[in-house]
């Protein structure tokens, strides 16, 4: 009798983050506890289709995130929400998959990270890792984010909100007046560096804002902010623990798209961050948990931290669904504070169905 757990790691997606989260997903599926866990494979395509993947033919590509992609299109897959554990049909023969225990979503930014997919997975009542709807769909916008901190006392960096209807009213001398320069604008719903510019001229301006416009209808216009890069990574449901917290020294002066995910040489990490005091780490942590909470955040998440000279911490962004590959720095965090990756995604699996199994006891209907 098969007593393993049947975990559907779910994978790629509509979102510019496609690639990164495949190859997440590579390494999600290498480090997976074989003797605990059977895995399924289903890749999101660009479209937003559901497909089956044959592992050994997936994994077999290797991990350049210029080429990777989903492999197999002849295996498509429906939803049945209320079916029980026939809820995935194959459209192929017609038959259901085998019962789902829980589901490894690691799709990265919209349509995965922002609450959409994890509404999803509840109407499926499957067990999931990561946030919920409503902290997966506050962290995922950068705006809704920054008020949520800003309302419980969690400081962060200045910004001004531009919506694609009114960009006509913000000019380059009004922004520079009450931002500074240089100034970053990103796209209020995206990650992984997507869209992002450094500013420092009106045509820079316009540029940026026509890039970050491609990628949402609201972008932010941040202020700079000189200091260091500091992340935690956070872990947990009703009891929280931060990691020690790690530093990135980007090479070229910017953590970018490449350097977190293609050129392992692109970025150093100190973890502890050099020059932190046993007050200075207990400090930064428990404000990664206080954010952690105030967006009403479970499971995992990342929090990324500016450590500026006078010794004051911003808030920079909270990632829910941070990367996994091999250079991620979530896993690397936890790696150093003595949480081993195959462990890690043991844990996380089990938070996701400890928290169902909590959700599941409650009403769902009014009792006369």
């Amino acid at each position: 009798m098969n007593t393993k757990l049947r975990v559907a790691i779910l994978f790629g997606g509509k979102s510019a983050e496609h690639e990164i989260s495949l190859i997440s997903a590579m390494n999600i599926i290498s480090a997976l506890d074989r003797n605990r866990f059977e895995p399924v494979l289903i890749g999101v395509s660009k479209l937003g289709k559901w497909f089956l993947q044959e592992e050994s033919r997936f994994m077999a590509q290797g991990d350049d995130p210029k080429t990777v992609k989903l492999t197999d299109f002849d295996e498509p897959l429906a939803l049945l929400p209320g079916e029980g554990d026939a809820q995935l049909l194959h459209l192929g023969h017609g038959g259901t998959l085998p019962r789902i225990d829980a589901v490894f979503s690691i799709l990265h930014g919209p349509y995965g990270e922002d609450g959409t997919m994890q509404g999803l997975l509840r109407q499926l009542n499957l067990p999931f890792v990561g946030p919920g709807v409503l902290g997966s769909a506050a962290a995922m916008d950068k705006d809704v984010a920054k008020r949520m901190l800003t309302q419980a006392g969690i400081p962060n960096a200045r910004f001004c909100l531009i919506h694609r209807h009114e960009r006509d009213q913000f000019t380059f001398e009004s922004l520079k007046k009450d931002l500074g320069l240089p100034m970053f604008i990103k796209p209020a719903n995206m990650g992984s560096s997507v869209g992002i510019s450094k500013v420092e001229t009106a045509e820079e301006l316009m540029e940026g804002l026509n890039e970050a416009f491609r990628y949402d209808v609201k972008v932010l216009v941040e202020e700079f902010i000189d200091g260091r890069e500091i992340e935690v990574a956070v872990l947990g449901n009703e009891e929280v623990r931060a990691s020690v917290p790690g530093e990135i020294i980007p090479v070229d002066g910017w953590y970018d798209y490449e350097a977190k995910y293609i050129n392992a040489e692109a970025a150093k990490l100190e973890a502890p961050a050099r020059g932190m005091s046993p007050a200075d780490v207990a400090h930064i942590q428990e404000l990664a948990v206080r954010a952690f909470r105030a967006l009403e955040l479970e499971g995992l998440s990342r929090v990324d931290f500016f450590l500026q000279k006078d010794g004051k911490l911003l808030i920079n962004e909270i990632n829910t669904l941070p990367g996994f590959t091999k250079i991620s720095m979530y896993p690397r965090l936890w790696g150093l504070s003595g949480i081993p990756y195959t462990q890690l995604i043991t844990e996380l699996i089990e938070l996701g169905i400890a928290r169902h199994q909590r959700e599941t006891g409650l009403l769902t209907t009014r009792i006369w």
